[in-house]
């Protein structure tokens, strides 16, 4: 079946120590080195397979005129200053950033899929199997998870490849999405991915 990977949220200010966003990886979490490792080999994996990456990215313009304000979390990220476009912040963290030639989509709502060209992006590619990772899992790979769903595609939520800066909101999320998506770990993933597409 052939497939594709959402790598969502690899970006300075949500995995960086000096980002400001902290809902998906606390600034003092001993964990974030593993969590990048376990992101980069899901990626390298991919790309050796053949599987399309499609990076996700959330940013707004400088003053947040496009951002809402209708919830916490957004207020936050206005308050922050964070993942402004042409910040650091908002740019892609170190190695799990996208090659030439990569799908780059950016959205600005919770779903990202909301208005932001991914659907086309993943039709683009022909799969029907999405590979789903990033941060926060509670966040926008859940909101990523259930789209999809919804939308017909087989997914599986890549769990060691994702994160959320309390643990237990981690494993919450990843116990809900288990009635609509296969939750397996990088390696199973990469190794599903060698397989026919």
């Amino acid at each position: 079946m052939k497939a594709a990977l959402l790598a969502m949220h690899y970006q300075n200010d949500v995995l960086h120590a000096d980002g400001k966003v902290r809902v998906g990886v606390a600034a003092d979490d001993p964990a974030r080195p593993r969590l990048i490792a376990s992101a980069g080999r899901l990626i390298a994996g991919a790309r050796a397979s053949g599987v399309p990456v499609i990076f996700v990215r959330i940013a707004f313009a400088p003053g947040y005129a496009d951002c809402l304000d209708n919830c916490q979390l957004f207020r936050r990220v206005a308050e922050t200053g964070a993942v402004q476009e042409g910040s650091w912040g908002a740019g892609f963290y170190g190695d799990l950033a996208p090659l030439p030639g990569e799908a780059v989509v950016t959205h600005k709502r919770n779903n990202p899929f909301w208005a932001s060209g991914l659907e086309e992006a993943v039709s683009a590619t022909g799969a029907r199997r999405l590979y789903v990772a990033g941060i926060a899992t509670n966040h926008v790979v859940e909101h990523g998870a259930r789209h999809a769903s919804d939308l017909g595609y087989r997914v599986a939520v890549v769990a060691d490849a994702c994160s959320t800066a309390q643990a237990h909101l981690h494993a919450a999320s990843l116990e809900t999405l288990a009635m609509l998506a296969d939750v397996i770990q990088v390696d199973d993933a990469v190794r599903q991915m060698r397989g026919p597409q």
